[in-house]
């Protein structure tokens, strides 16, 4: 793969935490660095405290989206199907990896939503990273507004319906699920590093920030599922480096 024939890529996502080994406090940003860094790809950042910032490629307002040149890709998945466009064979998506891609973007993403949003604990930690930039008055406000609509959509979700215990009953019952599976040697599924262990790394490694301690520990002490993330992480953590910084 020639890199200099490859048009510039740049990776439109949310601001940068400052925590080593934590491109974003965004799961699905943090999905994208690490496909463009096992890849091969270099490429740019361009970081906003708000995603709406990003709207003009974007009408969903959503991030991450990647900029391949003047083509816009928003959206995670369709991200790393572009990924697999541009450096053909380096990461498997079967059906089986695109599975648990779905589960990890859907069923996980719900515990770690409700671990920021919902539980108690974490709240105070989650407000001051998220929504330091706001001016005080507006910061005495809109973080309690969202973090209420925030809410809503988790019981719809019926992730926060039956309250915090049952949430984290089932939580626990999830990593248990996939520390069985978790394979001891390599990587998710049989062969090389795919889909499955991209969407799934990026979740279970948001969960072990300083915003959600409790959630972290409980995947930590998965010896299995622990030892396996710490693969895909030094795998995915350098094989590539940003064009320039953060802006």
């Amino acid at each position: 793969m020639n890199v200099n024939a490859l048009p510039p890529l740049t990776l439109l996502e949310l601001a940068d935490p400052g925590l080593p080994g934590l491109e974003s406090y965004s799961p699905f940003c943090l999905k994208a660095h690490r496909a463009l860094r096992y890849a091969g790809l270099p490429y740019a950042r361009s970081c906003a405290d708000n995603p709406a910032s990003h709207r003009a490629h974007n009408p969903t307002g959503q991030v991450p989206v990647l900029l391949v040149g003047a083509e816009a890709v928003p959206d995670s998945t369709a991200i790393l199907a572009r990924i697999q466009q541009l450096a053909p064979g380096r990461i498997d998506a079967s059906p089986e990896a695109l599975l648990w891609e779905e589960l990890a973007d859907t069923s996980l993403n719900g515990f770690l939503v409700a671990s920021r949003w919902a539980d108690d604990r974490n709240w105070p930690r989650t407000r001051a990273a998220f929504f330091h930039f706001m001016p005080a008055p507006v910061r005495a406000l809109v973080p309690t507004l969202i973090r209420r609509k925030q809410v809503e959509r988790l019981v719809a979700r019926d992730v926060w319906r039956a309250g915090p215990e049952a949430c984290w009953r089932r939580f626990g019952a999830l990593l248990d699920q996939l520390d069985a599976r978790a394979p001891e040697q390599g990587y998710w599924l049989s062969g090389a590093l795919s889909v499955a262990d991209l969407a799934l790394f990026a979740q279970l490694h948001s969960l072990r920030t300083p915003l959600t301690p409790w959630q972290g520990a409980e995947v930590d002490r998965r010896e299995r599922l622990s030892a396996w993330l710490g693969r895909v992480d030094a795998a995915t953590r350098t094989a590539s480096v940003p064009l320039r910084a953060a802006s």
